[in-house]
């Protein structure tokens, strides 16, 4: 079996190619990202491709080689608009339209929880209202359409929602976290903290995903599916596990979630805070799906809880805290991201 792996550089495309390999799943894996890769992090047998998902042409000529595609690729929320609308939209387009000319046998399109918005009820379902928070989770909405439109034009196609999902490799906004904590710091709390907001463990994701690979004949495939963790407490209870395995004295300091939110808001906009609105409009919410629909499909359930996921991500970042440290900071999942205006703050906590 042959594998494109659109988004591979990132922290998702990564355990993709790792989770393939470690299965012997794929005899060739084409790793296709804009991004620059670490090559030494990757399978063996990987064909890594500098490529844009905009490129029809070169996404072409390997997706005509191969016989599934995971669509990871993406235009995060950090990035500007008009990237987040042509990658995700436009590229999302190339890929399910060249997928349906050459009869890939499956697309996987990762999509997020983001498409709906900050919903009052819960748990949320796959058919409660789309609501997407800013130009990322409209993109995401909109690629969704069009993964309907090649379903019912006969392409298999699974649409997986992902909660917010940690492990091994990923910083980002976790970096923050995780070196705050490693220095000791008080983390402040938008809010009490008893609101539940549901993790994702990377490697429940990407076990899921090849499990809809394996069969992919299924026609009850072709569908959306959510899938987040299947333990979790409130966000003070999964924090709380996490500082009392680190050990360094970090503990909570909860703040009235308006204040903050609205100095948030105004750091932000002067591009003096890397938190993005939907990092800290939800942040004192309840946000949890439902995984009955996924469990029952797949006969599978989560391994991993918030908290396990949350402290097998800090593991990984305490051996590998140097080297991160040193590699410089950008806009991906896969590298610290600037403090700006909260490394001043850290100071003072």
């Amino acid at each position: 079996m042959k594998v494109l792996i659109t988004g591979a550089a990132g922290f998702l495309g990564l355990h993709l190619a790792r989770y393939a390999d470690k299965l012997d799943w794929a005899d060739r894996l084409y790793l296709y990202d804009i991004a620059d890769f670490d090559k030494q992090d990757y399978p063996k047998k990987s064909v890594f491709i500098k490529g844009d998902v905009r490129d029809r042409e070169l996404l072409k000529y390997y997706i005509c080689r191969s016989d599934f595609v995971i669509h990871s690729a993406a235009a995060l929320p950090l990035w500007k608009r008009a990237e987040i609308v042509d990658v995700n939209i436009n590229g999302t387009e190339n890929v399910l339209s060249l997928s349906f000319e050459h009869k890939i046998k499956r697309v996987i399109q990762i999509s997020s929880t983001a498409v709906y918005g900050v919903p009052e009820k819960h748990p949320i379902y796959e058919d409660d209202p789309l609501v997407g928070v800013g130009d990322y989770g409209i993109s995401k909405i909109e690629a969704e359409k069009l993964c309907q439109s090649f379903i019912q034009k006969g392409l298999n196609c699974t649409i997986v929602r992902p909660k917010t999902f940690v492990g091994p490799f990923r910083l980002g906004v976790f970096e923050i976290l995780f070196d705050w904590i490693y220095e000791g710091k008080k983390i402040p709390m938008i809010g009490n903290g008893k609101n539940k907001y549901q993790l994702l463990d990377v490697a429940d994701l990407v076990e899921a995903v090849y499990l809809f690979l394996k069969d992919w004949q299924k026609k009850d495939y072709n569908d959306v599916f959510n899938i987040g963790a299947k333990k979790f407490s409130t966000v003070a209870d999964d924090l709380n596990a996490l500082f009392e395995f680190a050990g360094t004295g970090s503990r909570l300091l909860p703040f009235p979630a308006g204040f903050v939110k609205f100095f948030l808001a105004f750091f932000y906009n002067l591009k003096l805070s890397p938190l993005y609105p939907w990092v800290y409009a939800t942040a004192d919410k309840d946000s949890f799906v439902s995984i009955e629909k996924i469990e029952e499909v797949l006969n599978w359930s989560p391994k991993y809880s918030n908290s396990s996921a949350l402290i097998r991500a800090y593991k990984w970042y305490l051996k590998h805290r140097d080297e991160i440290k040193n590699k410089g900071a950008g806009v991906t999942h896969r590298v610290g991201w600037k403090q700006g205006v909260l490394a001043l703050f850290k100071k003072f906590l």
